[in-house]
Parts: C-alpha cells; sequence; structure tokens
C-alpha cells in the first residue's frame, strides 16, 4: 500500500483522530473544562482501543500505522502530564522521570532504526503496564477533577508515585532488552 493510501486505512483514520483531539484536550484542561477533558480523554482512548481492533479485522496493517499509533499515545500521555503538571496536579517528578524515560527509548529506537541495527523494538510487558498505570493515574487525576467530591487521593498519590518508579524501571529493562538483542543469541550449552 502507497504511503498516502496508507492514510485513509480505518486504523490509521482513528490514530489521526486520536492526535486531532490533542489539542482540544489540553485547552480544555487549561481552561477548567474539566468535564469536557474527561470525555476527550476518554474518546481518546476508545479512539486507541479501536484503531487495533480494525487493524486485526479489516487486516489493514500499514507501516504508518506501526509508528503513528506509539506516536499518537505518547503525544496524548505526555502532553496531558506536562498540562496536568503545569496546572499543579501532578508532581514535577513525576512528569520528568515519564519524559526521560520517553525520551531515552525515543532516541534509543530512532539510533537503531537508522543505523539498521534493530528494527523490532516492540514494547515489553512492563513497559506495557507502565503505560497502563500512567493512563489509569491521568485517568483518577482527571476524575478528581470533574467529580471533586471523591476522595481518591491515596489512590492519586499510590498512582504517582508507583509510575515515578516503573518509568526509570521499564527504561532500564528496555535498554537489557536492546543489548541483549544486539548480542546476538545466547550458545546453547548441553
Amino acid at each position: 500500500m502507497n504511503f498516502l493510501r496508507q492514510f485513509r486505512a480505518a486504523p490509521n483514520l482513528l490514530t489521526l483522530l486520536r492526535l486531532f483531539i490533542i489539542p482540544f484536550l489540553i485547552i480544555a484542561v487549561l481552561d477548567g473544562r474539566h468535564t469536557l477533558a474527561f470525555g476527550l480523554f476518554v474518546l481518546a482512548g476508545f479512539s486507541d482501543g479501536l484503531d487495533g481492533m480494525a487493524a486485526r479485522l479489516t487486516k489493514q496493517y500499514t507501516r504508518l500505522g506501526l509508528y503513528l499509533d506509539p506516536i499518537a499515545d505518547k503525544l496524548l500521555l505526555s502532553t496531558l502530564f506536562v498540562v496536568l503538571t503545569h496546572m499543579g496536579q501532578i508532581p514535577r517528578y513525576v512528569t520528568v522521570l515519564v519524559f526521560s524515560r520517553d525520551l531515552g527509548i525515543l532516541l534509543i529506537a530512532t539510533l537503531l532504526f537508522a543505523t539498521g541495527t534493530l528494527r523490532d523494538f516492540r514494547p515489553s510487558l512492563l513497559g506495557k503496564f507502565n503505560t497502563l498505570v500512567q493512563i489509569v493515574g491521568l485517568t483518577v487525576v482527571l476524575v478528581e477533577q470533574v467529580w471533586p467530591s471523591v476522595d481518591a487521593l491515596m489512590l492519586r498519590v499510590w498512582l504517582l508515585r508507583s509510575i515515578a518508579w516503573l518509568a526509570p524501571i521499564s527504561a532500564a529493562q528496555y535498554a537489557w532488552i536492546v543489548v541483549r538483542r544486539m548480542s546476538g543469541p545466547e550458545p546453547t550449552t548441553g
């Protein structure tokens, strides 16, 4: 499928929708329109789930989608971390650790891809868990804004601390996986 036709694939259109939502989500957060912000975040989450399902059902796996989907996910989460930190809802150290992890992984992946050294850079189980905890943490922060009567302080604190621990640990795991894959298969003894 040529590059321009890849944009019309249903999964990629859903991913582009997620990218389109990001500025409006950020404006809603900055303007204190918490219900709208929460609704846009939920819509972005549904579009993320639907693009994967659409790719499987329609068998529209594209090279563009392979790169665009994780970029959209990272832009959504990272941007929301920055804005919620700016609004005083998330401690700076959490956002710095999340950004440092993502930037490090992006730089390593770019270098490996550019040099042709390693092209298989799928997320690890720990990386997926890290992303899940980030999503749940951001959801709790947004829910507290929409429904102030919900007392989720302990849950929010626990989730944000977990994110702060998981970010560098999962970054170290990615580095270990890359080093292991670049070293080649281990000789078997037996």
